[in-house]
């Protein structure tokens, strides 16, 4: 009790050198307080991020065991290389041959939460193609628009609007009518469209190129554009200009009629990232071919994270010359008032007062003024760090909230998603509620207690070695 309040008492006696103190520690605890509020939010942004991800997994060819088994010698004849290049093209023509039912087998692992795929077709229509056979453009016609089985058109079956990924990413964008993922309906390029004068709730009739009899009618439900294309004289009609989408329920019995060599593009959504290599070896025990592999969004998610990342450590790194710069003005300010205070310490080391009671009593002084100072400056620290972290929070919520309703205003319509594909809305009040908590004060403190330590150590030293009586003498 003595030696509190005997430091108290030195406090308010040098209140010159202690407002110094005060005021470099109450900067310390200003930035420090602003800079693990950053540091907490975000962590909060990145847990976000990766709440919000959806693990993604799809199959496609192995490169790497494809380049072993390619073997093409300089010595070789030109039959030979031909040779090699079919049987190299017939062993990833049957690899990459997924049927539904494979996805569906391969869906059922424990690993897998949800999926979705796709189904690719050639087939004829009663519209009329898209091509480039007139006087105007008969030099540039493409080679694209022909098909091997006479088909020309292409019809994508969707299982659901998870699996729409062009539209979500923004590629596609519905510019009249709308998606009806659940009926016997389809939409197609409004290129298309407008060179067959088709309109919104028009029939089409989708024909097997094999045998003519196989036919199914689609309505017309919505026309899309493709906004990503880049038009110049040598590329008049978007890709996707003979493309016809639709989902897999309406070609069911269409394909169960048909041999067409058809595509399935499977995506599977995984419980964890952790389990991605568990993942593949399900799939080959299911007989996943060896010429497949299993390729992730697990960049693409890293990716999305890394500016937050790059904010979270240039706090960090602000946190730490802070320390570093206050930790040392600190120290020599605790020397400048050791050797002031010199003769103080010679009489109380006189009258019989103990090193350890001495070195307690400095301790004592500046832990009072740095809890103080903390104090005050958290306070501060707290309301000043809600703006920063509010401009990273909300720029996270708006940009979250903007592609939600690009991507309504991408599959038409009024529909409201509050989840597509893995991204969400976040909620914001309760986000931004969270920036300075129990966590953020408690790194504090034990930043206070560690600077307290440090720049006591001058104080701790001088007591130890200064003798009493030479003390006294050098002050007579």
């Amino acid at each position: 009790m003595y030696i509190l309040k005997n430091a108290w008492l030195n406090i308010i006696r040098n209140k010159g050198r202690n407002i110094l103190i005060g005021i470099v520690i109450l900067i310390i605890s200003i930035t420090s307080t602003i800079a693990l509020a950053i540091n907490n939010t975000s962590d909060k942004l990145i847990v976000s991020y990766n709440e919000k991800q959806d693990i993604k997994a799809t199959i496609g060819i192995n490169r790497e065991k494809s380049r072993e088994n390619m073997n093409f010698d300089k010595d070789m004849s030109e039959e030979e290389r031909e040779k090699n290049k079919n049987d190299m093209f017939n062993i990833y023509s049957n690899a990459s041959s997924l049927s539904v039912s494979d996805v569906e087998k391969y869906a059922e692992s424990k690993y897998v939460t949800n999926y979705y795929y796709q189904v690719s077709l050639g087939v004829k229509s009663s519209l009329e193609k898209v091509s480039m056979d007139d006087d105007f453009s008969a030099n540039m016609k493409k080679e694209k628009f022909n098909n091997t089985n006479n088909s020309d058109f292409t019809i994508i079956g969707y299982s659901n609007l998870d699996s729409m990924e062009e539209f979500i990413n923004g590629k596609y964008k519905i510019i009249e009518g709308e998606i009806l993922i659940n009926s016997d309906s389809c939409v197609i390029n409004s290129e298309l469209a407008s060179m067959n004068d088709a309109k919104v709730g028009d029939k089409i009739q989708i024909i097997d190129p094999n045998n003519e009899k196989n036919v199914i009618t689609l309505t017309i439900s919505g026309i899309y554009e493709e906004t990503s294309e880049t038009n110049d004289e040598m590329n008049m009609f978007t890709n996707s200009v003979n493309n016809i989408l639709t989902n897999v329920k309406s070609l069911d019995e269409f394909i169960n009629n048909s041999d067409i060599a058809k595509s399935v593009n499977p995506t599977f959504i995984l419980d964890d990232k952790n389990n991605i290599d568990n993942f593949e070896e399900d799939l080959r025990e299911l007989g996943l071919n060896e010429y497949l592999t299993i390729n992730t969004n697990l960049d693409e998610i890293e990716a999305s994270t890394k500016t937050v990342s790059n904010v979270k450590t240039f706090a960090c790194i602000f946190l730490i010359l802070t320390l570093i710069i206050g930790g040392v003005i600190l120290f020599v300010i605790n020397m400048i008032n050791i050797r002031e205070r010199k003769y103080e310490i010679g009489v109380l080391r006189t009258i019989g007062m103990k090193k350890s009671s001495l070195t307690l009593q400095f301790i004592t002084e500046l832990s009072i003024v740095a809890l103080i100072s903390l104090i005050i400056g958290a306070t501060i620290g707290s309301v000043s760090s809600i703006g920063v972290s509010n401009y990273l929070l909300e720029n996270e919520i708006n940009n979250s909230q903007q592609e939600i309703n690009n991507i309504n205003a991408n599959f038409g319509g009024e529909r409201k998603f509050d989840r597509v594909n893995g991204i969400v809305n976040i909620n914001k009040v309760e986000s931004i509620d969270a920036t300075v908590d129990i966590k953020v004060l408690i790194e504090l403190l034990f930043i206070g207690i560690i600077l307290t330590l440090l720049s006591s150590i001058s104080s701790m030293i001088s007591i130890n070695k200064f003798s009493p009586l030479t003390i006294l003498k050098e002050r007579s």
